[in-house]
């Protein structure tokens, strides 16, 4: 069904980087989360007010609150899909991230109520009127949120979309949410006890804790999370397959929104090379991730020594011991100036983020092991922060 719906209502369904491509995906998860939960309101709402019943009323306005979740997404994305202007230059993609973190906390609004109704009924406790009918019609709907789930997860994955992927766990949610409510309607006629009020309160206490995991995962990206462990090892292969690259540091990528990544990286190039050679193989990275990964990314060129034997040997030595003051520690643009009573070794040192010991410490125990083995050495050392899952 997933497949026949792609590819009846988006056009060139397989380009899934083109932003017409993006919108049209979210058009069709929006419209089709729209209909389903607003036929499952219609229906449990129905339910919950002929049996009385506040846990199927409960779960019924959660439906509500996502059909309302699949007019902001459908908002969102067609707001996320307008091209760059003079005053949005990295354009509007990021309209997707404000949607999805809408939705949350819509997400959160309607879990409050709930709580609300449902503690009022276990003060004020109710008989709930029990049928099998309103089971079977419960158990069709978790087999629609079910599909739902799985509909939002595959386009999610398909385009790389937080938002659609926030609404299938949002889905799967809700087959978790009718699960209790029938529970609670069997064990209530069974056992002839007014569970009601008790199953509805776990809903909402469900509903509240996805909302807040969710709202986490949708601010992530909008507060400037570190790219992908995947994205950066790619990035990194693919810059170090080029003829003449030596080394890589520095990366920095920005998320400006779905398919709106920008990005910065030191390549370093031997400097006893032509410049206009290395700055020709600069030029044709920096062209190549634009059209095969649509990342904007700039090269800045670093020259390195590669004839001279003890800059080559020392620049060895000093990646092999910082890693004994960290494991995580890395060198680069290590230079070697001589003076008439010492020598200078200018580099920069790369630290991972949350490591307890200070700049000031690891540049002063790496100045001292430099010293142990070079006496005339005095270094300058620069501290990196890296910005990616890895260094």
């Amino acid at each position: 069904m997933t497949k026949v719906l792609i590819r009846l209502f988006v056009k060139n369904y397989e380009d899934t980087k083109a932003p017409e491509v993006r919108s049209a995906y979210g058009r069709l998860s929006g419209i089709v989360g729209i209909l389903c939960n607003v036929l499952l309101f219609a229906v449990k709402f129905f339910l919950g007010s002929v049996t009385a019943s506040v846990a199927i009323t409960a779960d019924a306005f959660n439906n509500l609150g996502d059909a309302s979740s699949g007019i902001v997404s459908l908002f969102g994305f067609k707001m996320a899909s307008r091209p760059a202007d003079e005053e949005h230059p990295y354009g509007h993609a990021r309209y997707e991230y404000l949607a999805g973190l809408t939705v949350c906390v819509l997400i959160l609004v309607i879990g409050v109520e709930l709580f609300k109704e449902s503690f009022v009924k276990i003060i004020h406790p109710e008989p709930v009127e029990f049928s099998w009918v309103s089971i079977g019609v419960l158990a069709v709907a978790i087999g629609v949120k079910l599909w739902l789930a799985m509909f939002n997860r595959t386009i999610g994955n398909r385009i790389h979309s937080q938002t659609l992927l926030a609404t299938a766990t949002d889905s799967r949610n809700d087959v978790i949410a009718t699960g209790t409510v029938i529970l609670a309607t069997v064990l209530s006629h069974v056992t002839k006890l007014e569970l009601d009020g008790y199953m509805g309160l776990c809903v909402a206490m469900f509903i509240l804790y996805s909302g807040v995991g969710l709202i986490r995962e949708t601010l992530d990206p909008i507060l400037g999370k570190a790219a992908d462990k995947e994205l950066v090892e790619e990035i990194e292969k693919k810059i170090m397959g080029y003829p003449g690259v030596l080394g890589t540091h520095d990366l920095m990528i920005h998320d400006y929104g779905p398919g709106r990544q920008f990005g910065s990286v030191h390549v370093e190039v031997a400097a006893e090379e032509d410049v206009l050679s290395s700055h020709d193989m600069i030029d044709n990275i920096e062209r190549d991730f634009l059209e095969e990964l649509n990342i904007h990314l700039i090269v800045h060129m670093d020259p390195i020594i590669t004839k001279d034997e003890s800059v080559k040997n020392l620049r060895h030595w000093l990646s092999l011991e910082v890693k004994k003051v960290h494991p995580d520690l890395k060198v680069h643009d290590v230079r070697v100036v001589p003076g008439t009573t010492h020598t200078n070794v200018i580099f920069d040192c790369v630290v991972p983020r949350g490591l307890k010991r200070t700049d000031a410490e690891i540049k002063a125990e790496i100045t001292e092991r430099v010293r142990m083995t070079y006496p005339d050495y005095y270094c300058v050392i620069t501290v990196d922060h890296s910005y990616t899952t890895v260094i």
